[in-house]
């Protein structure tokens, strides 16, 4: 399985902006996606997770209200859209592929496969 994260890049505090996540090899629609993120100098850890039944958990308060994941079934990926972005939401972006439910914590364990990771900048 590859997993490849697009569309990240600098935007300025207040954008917008959404990542994708997508795999070749398997079709995304049926597995638990985890979006991560790992800021300079501080570990990875989880912003939100979606399951095969399109449940959604939260990992990290600040994101709520700012950042939805959502499925896009035509194209065979899970976006993250960012709104309201702040230069602390500056990191580096990962797509984890898994199964089962989401993890009730920020656990990455449950996510087998991992993209390479997409650079985010929230700077004016």
């Amino acid at each position: 399985v590859h997993v490849v994260e697009s569309g990240g890049g600098l935007v300025q505090p207040g954008g917008s902006l959404r990542v994708s996540c997508a795999a070749s090899g398997i079709t995304l629609d049926y597995y638990t996606i985890g979006w991560f993120r790992q800021a300079p100098g501080k570990v990875r850890g989880g912003a939100l997770c979606i399951d095969s039944s399109d449940h959604n958990t939260y990992y990290t308060d600040s994101v709520k209200g700012r950042f939805t994941i959502s499925r896009n079934n035509a194209k065979h990926t899970v976006d993250l859209q960012m709104g309201s972005l702040k230069p602390e939401d500056t990191a580096v972006y990962y797509c984890g592929v898994g199964g089962g439910p989401c993890p009730t914590g920020p656990s990455a364990e449950v996510f087998a496969s991992w993209g390479q990771g997409i650079q985010v900048t929230v700077a004016s």
